[in-house]
């Protein structure tokens, strides 16, 4: 074995000091394309523990700039040997962040041998060990920790992959595309050789190796091929995986139907570890999962357990043609493959489930979370025009504006010129590495639509604000609506154009008769593409009451003066549930807004009876779906709630929130207790769409009748855990303990705790219960749970739940005003940056989205910041994150 140098060691040390004390920021108008291609990569791993030899010979051809040098990317690299057409080549210098050749022929083979440390790579980026298997996470720049290799996403080469292990520790070896060859080798190890036929950029590379059980089954193509489907999981598991397999075959099925897309692979293969970043990789014909998003039996996952490994599987598989047959030119054209991608997993999941409880969820998504960072300093439109750290880029801005903004593509074009539209993508892009831009044209030429307006969603970050107004014309039987859309300043972005905005609208009349708006249809999609702009309705009879942005027809805030009787006729009349809902939570904000401003002027909390009335309305209507009935009641979150704001009071938004669900709680009573009895299910558990609707609202009941007779659902939270056949009912009964803080909490928690102690993921909801406990000793107790026989500090899952579930979702403890939260917070992200710097970042969001709180508690989240700019070695991932908010 040949070993490097020490003083190449060095140079490579002070390299990474030098990174982490002078962060480079890249701009997307920066882009060139590379000067070299590589025609294909064969991979070779010797795998062992601490020094895995890969061996890497690449098929490289000079494209431009004639005698130009070539850098490679590497990191945590141990150089062995550099060749070029079989020869010793010494034209090369380790540079900051890789190694640059020179001197190289304009067609060559080079081959390049390093050593790597799996077990010591905790970063999981890379190669690295999840407990006993090997495992890798490349996208968006880890494949540079395994090789030195030109890793950006428009260089696409065929890639093979021989991967040798001791056979009695990793029986299963696997790579993407097809299995062509294997054996036997010497000292009890052996060998596979897989080949990918088709051409992917090296975020796109997979490699597992461990043992496992495997649940294996087959699909057929609409055009008759057959594909064999392994699904891999840790030993003991297998009667987990039976509804990812399912989901996998409806995905298959779904993407042909829908979109006339079909598998080109010989075998598709997933497998689930526990230590993963991300939910899930879409790496060709090798998903590698979080097993939170694979495992599920009725004893051990919720309905919503059952529902997010529907839609996650289906995102990873549709990924293969929207992301991997088709990739990103480069990293700022991220939301080309994930906005689309997370567009068609929710429509799957609505095709599959309810379309109305989906889109309530993905919205929730957006008002709790997405519009908080288009008003944070991460602020950045869903394809960034700079960035200091790619992986901090992957945003619910991305990924979930970016679905928005192609289901408004969609809202735009129609179903019929959107498939066409996404058929001549494919057949222009299919193995190509394009841009966003490339999309729209796309959409464009298909359907004839001039959506030059509409790309501004791309580079225009932020929240538009849009102001309604309408006038009624009684001697023209007109009405008249009138929009104003303001796009503020945003942290990235001080000037704001006029947007493409489709506005889905709906006219009720005072019976609640959808009015028809011409050619038979009750609803139209508005185009507003000015800074204000009026539509005229003709042959209205009466003053309608308006129902605009159905479905949230786009991502914007949205203000029109509706007294509390029109949004009580929205709630009982408007044809789009999702609509209803809205009325629901506009009447819930109202009343919050009101209950804040009257505490401040001196006054007691209030409500109305019609806001009562409204509430009792939707809880007494048999024909109402079960599931949009518990969604009515699951109002907006404290942290949403603060977008309600220009200037927030964490004490008078928390007690105002409590008093109004209390209200309900105590007013609704009989009606809750009755609910609960009514929607308790008898039969054996089933994740079927009608069953969950079932679940949900009954376990809606029992949160409620929680919080106004702590009595009776004590007993009714002891006999349901008694009974429960599955862990949504058990789950439920725990929450509502937990939110109603009864009798029984203590001993139903400590029974979940020595029943289930040995399995993470179902220990990660009682962690979250944990977190999420509303008392003074929260904080206190977390910091003892850190010592838990079930925590792993090492583990992301087990950091999300704990620590996640605190900073997000319990925002009155973490801005307690003694800033307790604070520096607890700031704390783990120390200990993060250097053991994984890429949970750190996602961790520390609700640190630096300060800018409407109080003057105190902005000087003591600053003060923190501060405190993480003096470690030594800051990561990127931090650095960017701290850095902006600190400017602002």
């Amino acid at each position: 074995m040949t070993q490097i140098s020490s003083i190449d060691e060095n140079v490579e040390e002070s390299i990474e000091q030098n990174i982490e004390k002078n962060p480079q920021e890249k701009y997307l108008a920066d882009y060139k394309a590379s000067a070299f291609l590589i025609d294909s990569l064969d991979l070779d791993f010797d795998l062992y523990d601490e020094h895995t030899i890969v061996k890497a010979r690449s098929v490289i051809r000079r494209v431009a700039g004639k005698n130009s040098p070539l850098f490679l990317f590497g990191e945590h690299l141990t150089l062995r040997s550099i060749t070029v057409d079989g020869n010793d080549f010494a034209h090369y210098k380790l540079v900051e962040g890789g190694i640059e050749l020179s001197e190289l022929p304009d067609n060559f083979i080079l081959d390049i041998e390093t050593e790597i440390n799996p077990l010591a790579n905790k970063a999981f980026e890379g190669l690295y060990k999840s407990g006993e298997a090997f495992c890798t996470q490349c996208e968006a720049e880890g494949f540079r920790r395994i090789t030195y290799y030109l890793d950006r996403p428009d260089i696409l080469a065929k890639f093979s992959t021989t991967i040798s292990a001791d056979k009695a520790l990793y029986p299963s070896l696997l790579s993407n595309g097809n299995r062509v060859d294997q054996g036997d080798l010497d000292n009890g190890r052996h060998f596979v050789k897989w080949v990918d036929p088709f051409p992917k950029p090296a975020y796109l590379f997979a490699l597992v190796a461990g043992e496992f059980d495997c649940l294996t089954d087959s699909f057929t193509t609409k055009s008759g091929r057959h594909v064999a489907l392994e699904l891999f999981v840790d030993k003991g598991n297998l009667d987990k995986t039976a509804h990812a397999m399912l989901a996998l075959k409806n995905s298959m099925k779904w993407d042909e139907e829908r979109f006339n897309l079909e598998y080109d692979l010989d075998i598709y293969m997933i497998v689930a570890v526990d230590f993963f970043n991300m939910g899930a990789m879409e790496n060709k014909g090798l998903n590698i999962f979080n097993s939170k998003f694979v495992l599920a039996n009725s004893q051990s996952a919720t309905d919503q357990d059952y529902l997010g490994i529907e839609a996650v599987i289906g995102h990873e598989y549709f990924h293969n043609w929207t992301g991997n047959r088709i990739t990103c030119r480069d990293w700022f054209q991220l939301s080309l493959k994930e906005g689309l991608t997370v567009f068609r997993d929710q429509e799957f999941s609505s095709d599959m489930g309810s379309r109305s409880s989906n889109r309530i969820a993905n919205v929730k998504i957006m008002r709790n979370h997405q519009f908080a960072e288009d008003a944070g300093p991460m602020s950045h439109p869903i394809r960034p025009a700079s960035v200091i750290e790619m992986n901090n880029f992957y945003t619910v801005t991305v990924y979930n504006k970016g679905s928005e903004v192609i289901r408004m593509l969609h809202t735009l074009l129609g179903e019929e010129k959107f498939q066409q539209g996404m058929a001549l993508y494919v057949e222009r892009h299919d193995g190509q590495a394009v841009t966003c831009d490339d999309f729209v044209a796309a959409m464009t030429d298909a359907s004839g639509i001039d959506l030059t307006l509409f790309k501004r969603w791309y580079s225009q970050s932020g929240t538009p604000q849009i102001s309604i107004t309408d006038h009624f014309d009684a001697n023209s039987n007109s009405y008249q609506i009138t929009f104003k859309q303001k796009n503020r300043s945003t942290a990235d972005q001080k000037n704001k154009l006029p947007l493409h905005i489709p506005v889905d609208i709906e006219l009720l009349d005072k019976a609640g008769k959808a009015i028809e708006l011409g050619h038979g249809q009750t609803n139209k999609v508005l185009s507003l593409t000015q800074k204000e702009q009026t539509f005229v309705f003709e042959n209205v009879a009466e003053h309608p009451v308006p129902c605009v942005f159905r479905s949230l027809s786009a991502p914007v805030k949205y203000q029109y003066a509706y007294s509390d009787e029109q949004l009580l006729h929205l709630i009982s009349f408007a044809s789009d549930e999702f609509s209803r809902w809205d009325a629901g939570q506009m009447l819930f904000n109202k009343y919050l807004v009101n209950n804040v401003q009257l505490k401040q002027a001196g006054k007691a909390f209030a409500l109305p009876t019609l806001f009562v009335d409204a509430f009792n309305s939707v809880l007494s209507n048999e024909s109402l779906d079960s599931a949009l009935i518990a969604d009515m009641f699951d109002f907006i979150s404290e942290n949403g709630a603060m977008e309600l704001f220009e200037r927030v009071d964490i004490e008078l938004i928390h007690d105002a929130r409590e008093f109004i669900v209390n209200a309900l709680a105590t007013a609704l009573y009989p009606v809750f207790v009755r609910r609960y009895h009514q929607h308790q299910l008898s039969a054996q558990y089933q994740p079927a769409t009608d069953d969950i609707a079932q679940r949900k609202l009954a376990n809606c009941a029992l949160l409620y009748i929680a919080k106004s007779d702590q009595t009776l659902a004590n007993e009714l939270v002891i006999k349901q855990i008694e009974t429960a056949d599955n862990m949504t009912d058990h789950l439920g009964a725990l929450q509502a303990a937990n939110s109603g803080k009864l009798a029984c909490y203590d001993v139903v928690m400590n029974d979940f705790d020595n029943k289930w102690f040995e399995n993470g993921l179902v220990m990660d909801k009682w962690f979250a219960l944990q977190a999420s406990l509303s008392s003074d000793s929260v904080l206190d107790n977390i910091e003892q749970l850190f010592n838990h026989r079930s925590f792993d500090y090492s583990n992301p899952n087990r950091l999300r739940a704990l620590v996640g579930t605190f900073v997000n979702a319990n925002s009155y403890y973490f801005h307690a005003i003694d800033g307790s939260g604070y520096q607890f917070l700031t704390d783990q992200l120390i200990k993060l940056n250097s053991q994984n710097p890429q949970v750190a970042a996602r961790l520390i969001t609700p640190l630096i989205q300060f800018k409407r709180l109080d003057a105190k508690r902005i000087e003591l989240m600053k003060a923190q910041l501060n405190r993480l700019l003096e470690i030594e070695n800051l990561s990127l991932d931090l650095y960017e994150k701290v850095t902006k908010a600190l400017s602002l």
